[in-house]
């Protein structure tokens, strides 16, 4: 039985809320000695194992069309998954948390320009509305001001991230478009080569690649790592990914991926709930200028072409 429009809503905001937890948990193997890149992998690699079995279940008869796309499901992999992942694992160790994910959404403004650029889908009045105003929030969480103190390393990360995050949008929708592989098997088979690619780069050196197995530190709590290890791949991958396909069949992917902004509020909330980290007053304002700006860009994507025209 499908899903009605109503729990949809709420299956999208379970899917937000969870993907929000991140944060948090990776702090927590970060602060304990873990590299980006190892608990990323370790993430994504745990939860392409866990959903493994109902992705083959989801591809019967369906293979074929994995071989087709492989090249942009290998890019997927690296980029929406492994890059935004490493990109915001490694901003968040100079970063609050929120700001950190404030600058990784900047990623959907970046999938504007990049339509317009490859395919000259020229940005309208509404979507360039929604650009400046979030470029402004930009400008507001950096606090130039000087009321806030923010690594250059960290924002670079941030906005590392955002390209990530861009390209997890641009080839998500390329797939989806399509209509042969299913959205199970992208999320699942896009963590797999993440995981991958970065345990090859991690062997050879390229990127470094360190873990701990002793206690760590989840807001004032001393625990296993394998808390918040399980956190990250189990609620934070499994859970936001199963939930957040659930919720696009039944609202639709753009309406579910508007919802999905939700995500940016909830990681403020948790990591001042666990973390004891909230933005100042002027990072409020930009925060809330960044989501207002990609909230219009949403809602441009979603008015009807037959309106367009008659404008």
């Amino acid at each position: 039985m499908a899903p009605t429009r109503s729990f949809g809503l709420l299956l999208a905001l379970l899917s937000a809320l969870t993907f929000s937890t991140s944060g948090p948990f990776a702090h927590a193997l970060l602060d304990a000695g873990w590299t980006a890149p190892a608990a990323v992998a370790a993430r994504v690699g745990i939860a392409a194992l866990v959903l493994a079995v109902p992705t083959v279940i989801a591809l019967r008869g369906r293979w074929g069309a994995v071989r087709r796309d492989l090249t942009s499901i290998t890019l997927f992999g690296v980029l929406g998954v492994g890059a935004a992942q490493v990109g915001f694992f490694n901003a968040i160790r100079y970063l609050p948390v929120g700001v950190a994910l404030l600058l990784e959404y900047l990623g959907v403004v970046l999938v504007v320009f990049w339509m317009w650029a490859a395919h000259g889908q020229r940005p309208r009045a509404l979507t360039t509305a929604g650009a400046v105003t979030a470029v402004v929030g930009l400008v507001l969480v950096l606090d130039l001001s000087g009321g806030a103190r923010l690594s250059l390393v960290g924002v670079a990360w941030g906005l590392f991230a955002g390209v990530g995050l861009a390209s997890y949008f641009v080839l998500g929708a390329r797939e989806s478009s399509e209509g042969e592989v299913p959205a199970l098997a992208l999320a699942t088979a896009g963590m797999a080569i993440g995981a991958v690619v970065l345990l090859v780069l991690g062997a050879t050196g390229l990127l470094p690649m360190h873990a701990t197995f002793g206690q760590v530190t989840l807001g004032d709590q001393r625990m296993s790592w394998l808390v918040p290890v399980a956190g990250l791949s189990l609620v934070a991958a499994v859970v936001a990914y199963v939930t957040g396909i659930a919720a696009a069949r039944a609202l639709g992917a753009r309406l579910s991926s508007f919802v999905g902004l939700t995500e940016v509020l909830f990681a403020v909330l948790v990591s001042w709930l666990v973390l004891d980290e909230l933005p100042t007053t002027v990072q409020i304002a930009g925060g809330a200028l960044i989501v207002a700006g990609v909230a219009l860009v949403r809602l441009d994507e979603r008015r009807p072409a037959e309106a367009l025209a008659s404008a």
